[in-house]
């Protein structure tokens, strides 16, 4: 399968929490083993009650299934999160380059410890302004904040190309 079977719809309350946040969940114990599994399961009560109703998301499906997701507050993502066994074909990229499609610039924090996110945001082109020592809850997890801006709204290229390559 390729990016042109994959296609980007508004979030629908009634059929995708429960695929959503269990996307969620997979990639969060994968991306984030250093939270521990107790919490994650705390949060995803959040994830499901909360920050995917009162967020702008976006799913990514495939064959009409969901899997992955981009939930904004304004330019500002809250999460984007791909299943764990479809990660790595463009569809985190997608995402993002629909959500700058939308927005004209993104920001995002990012787990420092997560190698491999903080890898992919560099390669689409976020750049880090700061860094903080603690989570929301003022937890021991060093955050970064990255920005990605200069596309204006309806014009994406280079890196951040919906196109196939």
């Amino acid at each position: 399968m390729t990016n042109r079977d994959v296609t980007i719809r508004p979030f629908e309350a009634a059929t995708d929490i429960e695929p959503l946040s269990d996307i969620w969940l997979e990639a969060s114990r994968r991306a984030h083993p250093f939270i521990g599994e107790q919490r994650l399961l705390a949060q995803r009560g959040l994830v499901k009650e909360k920050y995917l109703p009162e967020a702008e998301t976006w799913v990514a499906c495939r064959c009409g299934a969901p899997v992955g997701f981009i939930s904004l507050l304004g330019s500002f993502i809250g999460a984007v999160f791909v299943a764990p066994d479809l990660q790595g074909q463009g569809i985190g990229r997608m995402l993002i380059a629909h959500a700058l499609e939308l927005k004209g610039e993104l920001s995002l924090e990012a787990y420092t410890a997560n190698a491999q996110a903080m890898a992919f945001y560099a390669r689409l082109g976020f750049r880090e302004v700061s860094r903080r020592p603690t989570d929301d809850e003022g937890l021991p997890f060093e955050l970064a904040l990255l920005r990605l801006a200069g596309q204006a709204p309806g014009r994406v290229t280079g890196a951040l190309s919906t196109r196939p390559r």
